[in-house]
């Protein structure tokens, strides 16, 4: 019988949300938004494919697993799918955006096979636990400062992703021939997130003014600039010494090096044949998360006590 929990949450977001929602950690604030519209038609897509391919599985554990996952994919749709459209009400062109990203997973599922699907939506959950542990260890810096609507919606997100880590694995292993048939699906799984991504970077440069981003630009922010942005300040102060000019953080400005380099090498091990994301190292603050949950609190709006309510991280 499957562990998941699915989560009802009374989500609203209203005008008063801004595009720029966490000028603390302004690279992170364009991630937050970015993720919203990725999203809405990933989650989708994970629905309309599994719902496809429901009749070829056989397992009784299999499919109440899958039926699981799917429901909570549904929330978290229906969750950024609010927080989306107040974005597009604020900016109309960011519909045009909605639609081309609409395209890109309505394309991929009409084109591909279910084989293809499940190792996609495999591949891509993998990645999820040692991404998002880094980003749930260091909180505070990331989400920290931001607006607690928006902060707490990707907090449950990241945590509703940790707990369903293996159903994507779970579901691929059942389908396909071979542990091997996700991993020869690897490079286009990440040719199409990097297009989706694109395209949503571009729709956030043409379509919201760069005052409304905090004077960045999306696409370079969301693609070489992550990279880059760490590499220069992280070089710098250790052989140059700190700037004088005054810069904005990088997204990952107070997570140690030795961490981000942990978090590279689990990202690209996550597409091995035999890894199972049931092994990897978790972020203690999702069991906080969950046990606030169940004890009632209002998590729509549990975003400012994450620290004080934590035991403190794992280390690498």
């Amino acid at each position: 019988m499957t562990d998941l929990v699915i989560r009802k949450l009374p989500w609203t977001f209203d005008d008063t949300v801004p595009f720029q929602w966490q000028p603390a950690n302004p690279m992170f604030g364009i991630f937050g938004n970015l993720f919203t519209f990725f999203a809405v038609p990933f989650e989708q897509y994970i629905i309309n494919a599994l719902r496809d391919a429901k009749d070829r599985v056989t397992d009784p554990k299999v499919a109440e697993e899958m039926e699981a996952f799917v429901r909570q994919e549904g929330q978290h749709s229906w969750a950024h799918r609010k927080h989306m459209n107040t974005l597009i009400k604020q900016y109309p062109g960011l519909k045009e955006t909605q639609r081309e990203v609409t395209d890109l997973f309505d394309s991929l599922l009409a084109s591909r096979s279910t084989e293809f699907h499940v190792s996609y939506v495999a591949n891509i959950e993998a990645t999820f636990t040692p991404l998002f542990k880094v980003f749930l260890d260091h909180r505070d810096s990331i989400f920290g400062g931001g607006d607690p609507r928006i902060a707490s919606l990707i907090l449950w997100h990241f945590v509703e992703e940790i707990e369903h880590r293996s159903s994507g694995l779970i579901i691929c292993d059942h389908l396909t021939r071979h542990r091997w048939s996700r991993s020869r699906y690897t490079f286009a799984t990440a040719k199409h997130v990097m297009s989706v991504v694109e395209a949503i970077a571009h729709g956030f440069d043409r379509h919201v003014p760069a005052t409304d981003r905090g004077g960045l630009s999306a696409h370079r922010t969301m693609t070489s600039g992550v990279v880059v942005t760490e590499l220069k300040r992280r070089l710098r102060l250790r052989f140059v010494g700190p700037s004088r000019k005054v810069l904005p953080p990088s997204m990952f400005h107070d997570v140690p090096s030795r961490e981000l380099v942990a978090m590279i090498l689990r990202l690209i091990m996550s597409q091995a044949p035999y890894h199972n994301p049931a092994d990897q190292p978790l972020p203690q603050w999702a069991a906080v998360w969950m046990a606030e949950y169940e004890r009632g609190v209002d998590m729509t709006t549990f975003f400012d006590a994450p620290a004080k309510a934590a035991a403190p991280p794992d280390r690498d």
